[in-house]
């Protein structure tokens, strides 16, 4: 009874659309959930993603859980986990996604699930990595460690929500480093990151870590802008 009174002043709403949430819905209401384009590029059509890292970086496998346009249910889910703190969504993605790779053979495999790293100012003005949650839920669903100690930002630049594609790839070649490199050496890794557009910041993550003995990557962001 509490709950419910509790719910009747302060109703949580759903992370896309924004509208109230039933009590049995959780971080997305049962519409949005349903009309999410899923990218489905783990299941049959894992090459796309692929094709955007041809000839630059060498990947063992890649998803995105979803297709990214501007002015969509993604992009609001994006950006109220990225700049309202809505951390809850990172998590709900996770184990969606998770959940899926779990299923399949080609993720098995994975020993360790590292994320994109956030430069410290910028984790200081944010005050979390956005997929920090993202990737432990999915490390939990693969039986994979969640390392976060590895990559590292070496360079400051400033937000490129509105920077064209070559901008962006300017702005992020070799800003990346690597330390603790032994605790990869062999082992494959999953790349987690929110949205994938040109493929720059990713691609500069794979040219510092392919240094390391043995390692394998794949891939597995949020979204992905096509």
């Amino acid at each position: 009874m509490l709950s419910d009174l509790a719910y009747l002043f302060y109703p949580i709403f759903c992370s896309a659309c924004d509208n109230p949430l039933y009590k049995n819905e959780r971080i997305l209401c049962t519409s949005c959930r349903h009309k999410l384009p899923l990218g489905n590029f783990h299941k049959v059509n894992a090459k796309k993603i692929e094709k955007v890292f041809y000839g630059r970086a060498k990947i063992e496998n890649a998803t995105s859980l979803l297709v990214f346009e501007k002015d969509s249910l993604v992009q609001n889910l994006i950006h109220n986990l990225k700049y309202r703190g809505r951390e809850e969504i990172g998590k709900e993605l996770g184990i969606w996604l998770g959940g899926e790779l779990n299923q399949l053979s080609d993720y098995q495999c994975i020993d360790s699930v590292i994320p994109v790293p956030l430069h410290p100012k910028r984790l200081r003005e944010r005050g979390f990595n956005q997929v920090e949650k993202f990737g432990r839920e999915i490390a939990k669903k693969l039986d994979a460690k969640y390392i976060d100690n590895v990559l590292k930002k070496n360079s400051y630049n400033e937000k490129q929500s509105k920077n064209s594609r070559l901008t962006r790839w300017i702005n992020t070649s070799e800003t990346f480093g690597i330390q603790n490199e032994s605790l990869l050496i062999n082992k494959h890794i999953l790349i987690v990151d929110d949205i994938v557009t040109t493929g720059a910041t990713i691609e500069a993550c794979i040219q510092v870590l392919k240094s390391i003995s043995g390692i394998k990557i794949s891939i597995a962001t949020m979204a992905i802008t096509i």
